[in-house]
């Protein structure tokens, strides 16, 4: 019998990154606010909930998709994802000039989309790449991060050319076709694989053993997955919350004009698809751990010292960047983490339940920080509640630990 040939394995990867430079068009949703605003009238509430809404669904898309893409493989998920994403961004352009299309196409339509796209090319990298995890993780999520420079550049441009909702009708059609031809090309790798050359690490000598693969529910019930809710929670809220309002902080709290302010979203963008592979490689060689505690140090040092003070683009960008960069290293880190803790067999439904916590953070903490600087008339004491949980957040991680064998064992 003929042996399979397999694919060469740096394909996923790149197809993640493709897929991922179109989906990450939702961070970009700044510039579109502040259009949408002036064009119909809509308070800067109103104008936001359509990005709460995406990442809502985005997470609850990714719980769903996860166990179907457990079932059925990544094609067929990728694909129905790609058809969601253009759809949601096409529709957004016919029925987007009122509230309620607005929320349904781009917030209900996409965000599940989104979903659905962005959690297959991520387990699918994992599974080929177990031998570097953590910078491959941060491969395919950098585009997601880095995606926000199409849409920080580009939408500007279309959108004082052809407005605002046929700039929608575009990108639907362009990011439409691209995850989904992407999409139709993953595949997992065969059962039992493993890179050519490559031992997976022995355990300490005397060391228990601990059950290698964890059911959604034995990985709810322990205590490490919670404790990574909460971390993922805080830094996510962090970087949605000055992503959504990058271009409107940077206005008002350093005086930019709008297309500078956009020029800062565009190197947070950056710094936000720099900071996956980055961080990726830093998890690989400090431990998981300790980068996720390097995480929650540059947000407080930016959030504390740098962004209230911005006055002039260099300071507002470099505050903007270092969230962007730790931010986008909690992208990459938590699907690391999942595999790492509980394994690759439920990686999908895993991380998407891990996921609804990026999700809580767009659909209500950036809610919650646009209503701190209506009802205060300035962001200083969003960033102050901000500092706080994540002073907090670095307090988890020194706690954070694998399942113990024991805990593992009993569940075996």
């Amino acid at each position: 019998m003929m042996e399979e040939r397999l694919p060469n394995r740096i394909l996923f990867p790149i197809l993640g990154i493709l897929m991922n430079l179109c989906m990450g068009n939702l961070y970009a949703w700044s510039v579109f606010r502040i259009p949408l605003q002036k064009a119909y009238g809509w308070s800067a509430f109103d104008a936001t909930v359509p990005f709460a809404l995406s990442i809502a669904f985005f997470s609850v898309g990714l719980i769903f998709a996860g166990r179907w893409q457990d079932k059925v493989g990544p094609r067929t998920v990728a694909m129905v994802g790609g058809v969601l994403v253009g759809a949601g961004f096409i529709l957004s352009g016919i029925i987007g000039s009122t509230l309620t299309g607005l929320y349904i196409a781009f917030g209900v339509i996409g965000g599940l989309g989104l979903g659905a796209a962005y959690v297959t090319p991520l387990a699918v990298t994992i599974k080929w790449w177990p031998d570097r995890r953590g910078l491959m993780t941060g491969m395919v999520v950098m585009g997601f991060g880095a995606g926000a420079i199409i849409g920080g550049i580009g939408g500007p441009l279309l959108i004082g050319s052809v407005g605002v909702l046929t700039t929608f009708v575009i990108f639907g059609i362009i990011f439409g076709a691209v995850i989904t031809f992407c999409g139709a090309l993953l595949r997992n790798p065969p059962p039992g694989y493993k890179p050519a050359g490559w031992t997976p690490p022995a355990p300490a000598p005397g060391a228990k053993v601990a059950k290698a693969d964890f059911t959604l529910g034995e990985m709810v019930a322990t205590l490490p997955f919670w404790l990574l809710w909460v971390e993922y929670l805080i830094s996510a809220g962090v970087g949605l919350i000055i992503i959504s309002q990058a271009s409107p902080i940077g206005q008002e709290v350093a005086g930019l004009t709008p297309v500078v302010a956009g020029g800062a979203l565009t190197m947070l963008a950056v710094f936000n698809g720099l900071g996956r592979p980055g961080f990726g490689a830093i998890s690989d060689t400090i431990g998981r751990k300790n980068a996720m505690a390097l995480i929650f140090a540059m947000h407080i040092v930016s959030l504390l010292f740098i962004l209230p003070n911005a006055t002039t683009f260099a300071t507002y960008a470099l505050g903007v960047c270092i969230v962007g960069f730790a931010f986008g290293g909690t992208l990459a880190l938590m699907p690391a983490f999942t595999a790492d803790f509980f394994g690759t067999k439920n990686l999908g439904i895993n991380y998407g339940a891990l996921f609804t916590a990026y999700g809580v953070a767009g659909g209500v903490l950036s809610l919650f920080a646009i209503q701190v600087r209506v009802a205060t008339g300035a962001w200083t004491s969003a960033f102050w509640y901000l500092v706080i949980a994540c002073a907090a957040g670095l307090a988890l991680t020194f706690i954070t630990r694998a399942p113990a064998p024991k805990e593992a064992e009993a569940r075996a």
